[in-house]
């Protein structure tokens, strides 16, 4: 059976191919170059410089939080701050132990290794890991049968990052071998306006602090959704407009683009609006509510409610979801408190 691939949006935190190839130019080096995750940056820095004073590797890390917030662009500058090559790979991408044990024995002493969904590693690759994280050897069979032998080889010693947006996915015996475990947030408004006022300069774009921090606003506390908001925006400017973005062009390119002063998207609204006016306010089954957006469970799940949830607009109770009464008021729908788990809830 073919996977269903989640409907393209606009503000979906998910790479596409098109960020990818534009965020290779914008992606900071340093980390002094990078905005934002103050408390992880700050970590991080005391971690490398005193792996760097030893002249050892820095410990294993484990980098996660929702998609888009810069896990990637850090195990990039822990690479540059340790003055090491990093070998990018993903969980799915890794089929068999023999493709692990190819990449861990062709790595150069203190290397980084990033893994990416990590938490999609199956578990024959996890047990190649476990010895290799651990004693920097991997052990590997010879033969079948009665006559096969296992033999040890030993690696360099290395670094390995591991980011996931599914930290509760990864098994307790990995987990464990992980020596800094830095969780990344959502992004404050002065930082996304510093971001995207960044960028804007990068592609020569000329933008009022008024714009950026209307595209800041509306950007989900997510630096990809920002990059990729200013460049829509860019794009109706030039078009429709002088080529500047102020805060005018702004909000008018957004309201072009179906996305609210929150955020939000025409799917995140059909969602809210369908649990509001299908089941009076919930609550509703999770695979109920996938089937009336006509989406999977899990890209709901995974990929529409944590930021409705951060906004205080949806609610999970263990009988299923609930729209609050701040999503009827951002709607425009007229809301009746019916008390906890029996509608929507008030805000309190």
């Amino acid at each position: 059976m073919v996977d269903k691939q989640p409907t393209e949006r606009m503000i979906s935190a998910t790479a596409r191919r098109e960020d990818a190839e534009a965020d290779s130019g914008l992606r900071p080096r340093r980390l002094a170059e990078y905005i934002g995750q103050q408390k992880v940056k700050e970590t991080i820095a005391v971690f490398i410089r005193a792996a760097r004073e030893r002249g050892e590797c820095l410990d294993h890390v484990l980098l996660y939080g929702p998609p888009g917030l810069g896990k990637t662009t850090l195990a990039n500058i822990i690479a540059n701050e340790m003055e090491v090559s990093i070998r990018v790979t993903s969980g799915p991408a890794i089929e068999r132990p023999g493709d692990l044990a190819a990449i861990l024995t062709n790595l150069a002493p203190g290397d980084v290794l990033f893994i990416d969904e990590v938490h999609r590693l199956s578990r024959p690759v996890e047990e190649i890991l476990y010895p290799a994280m651990e004693d920097q050897a991997i052990d590997i069979v010879i033969g079948k049968g009665p006559g096969a032998r296992s033999i040890r080889l030993e690696l360099p010693p290395f670094t390995m990052i591991g980011a996931t947006t599914r930290a509760g996915m990864i098994t307790s015996p990995l987990r464990d071998r992980f020596g800094v475990i830095s969780r990344l947030d959502y992004y404050s408004q002065e930082d996304l306006e510093e971001i995207i006022t960044r960028t804007a300069s990068i592609f020569n774009v000329q933008i009022e602090p008024a714009g950026a921090a209307e595209i800041g606003r509306r950007a989900r506390g997510t630096p990809r959704v920002a990059n990729r908001l200013l460049k829509r925006v860019r794009d109706y400017s030039q078009v429709r407009h002088s080529g500047v973005i102020t805060g005018e062009v702004a909000v008018e390119a957004l309201e072009f683009l179906e996305v609210d002063p929150l955020g939000l998207d025409e799917i995140d609204r059909r969602l809210l609006r369908i649990i509001i006016e299908k089941f009076n306010g919930g609550p509703v089954g999770l695979d109920t509510v996938a089937a009336s957006v006509g989406e999977e469970a899990d890209t709901v799940e995974d990929v529409y409610e944590p930021y409705l949830m951060q906004k205080g607009l949806l609610a999970r109770t263990p009988r299923g979801r609930i729209t609050t009464a701040q999503a009827y008021r951002h709607l425009g729908i007229a809301y009746e408190d019916k008390g906890p788990e029996q509608g929507a809830l008030p805000l309190g």
